[in-house]
C-alpha cells in the first residue's frame, strides 16, 4: 500500500512538472490519467502491479 501511494504521489509531481514545463499538455496527461484508471479496472491490474512490486524490489536491492 505504501508504495503504491508514494508511486502516485511521485508520478503526480513528474506530471506536474512536465505540464507545468510545457512538454506535456493538460489535455494530454488528462487523458493518460484517464487511461490509467481505466486500465486499473481490467483484469490486468494485478499483472502490472506485480511488475511494478518486482521493479521497486529490484530498485532497493541496488
Amino acid at each position: 500500500m505504501a508504495l503504491s501511494i508514494s508511486a502516485a504521489v511521485l508520478l503526480g509531481i513528474i506530471v506536474a512538472v512536465l505540464v507545468k514545463g510545457g512538454y506535456v499538455r493538460v489535455g494530454s496527461a488528462v487523458a493518460c490519467t484517464l487511461f490509467g484508471f481505466t486500465l486499473a479496472a481490467t483484469g490486468l491490474a494485478p499483472a502490472i502491479n506485480s511488475g511494478i512490486a518486482s521493479v521497486a524490489g529490484l530498485l532497493s536491492s541496488l
